[in-house]
């Protein structure tokens, strides 16, 4: 299935005009929340996978910790995607193009399900009935997926 003909619309519609046409709007409402969500993701991320590591908040039940952090983080996924989208629908078929934003999508993609059908599901009930070995490869998996998303979405930036 050939993707480029809906990139190309994706730059007619009405968020792609915007994008284009009006760059205020695009760096305010595009780039800034996109990235003060990628912030707030990336923190929450840390945050649980560190304290899942052992490395902070040890005074903190980890089961505490990865459920607010993960609210946290689902709130920041949803600003990511609206202003990502929003965001490539000003410069479509530039992306289209562009090998590191299919690599970013890749890597958001798996960070995703990995977060839904591995992360969150095993760490659902109590920690102390997890393999603390268990518990530190899925700490130290997610660490490596979201760098990986953060590291490919940098990389689009410096090669448009």
């Amino acid at each position: 299935m050939e993707l480029l003909p809906f990139f190309e619309w994706a730059e007619t519609t009405f968020l792609g005009y915007i994008g284009k046409t009006y760059g205020g709007v695009y760096a305010t409402f595009g780039q800034s929340l996109h990235l003060m969500a990628l912030a707030v993701l990336g923190g929450s991320v840390l945050v649980a996978d560190l304290r899942l590591l052992n490395v902070i908040m040890k005074d903190v039940p980890s089961e505490i910790v990865t459920e607010q952090a993960h609210k946290w983080f689902r709130i920041a996924l949803v600003v990511i995607i609206c202003t990502g989208v929003f965001m490539a629908a000003a410069v479509a078929q530039r992306m289209y193009h562009n090998d590191f934003f299919w690599a970013k999508m890749s890597a958001l993609l798996v960070g995703i399900i990995f977060v839904f059908a591995i992360k969150r599901p095993l760490l659902k009930g109590s920690h102390a009935d997890l393999n603390p070995i268990v518990i530190k490869m899925v700490a130290s998996a997610s660490i490596l997926v979201w760098f990986s998303v953060a590291a490919t979405g940098r990389w689009i930036g410096f090669s448009g």
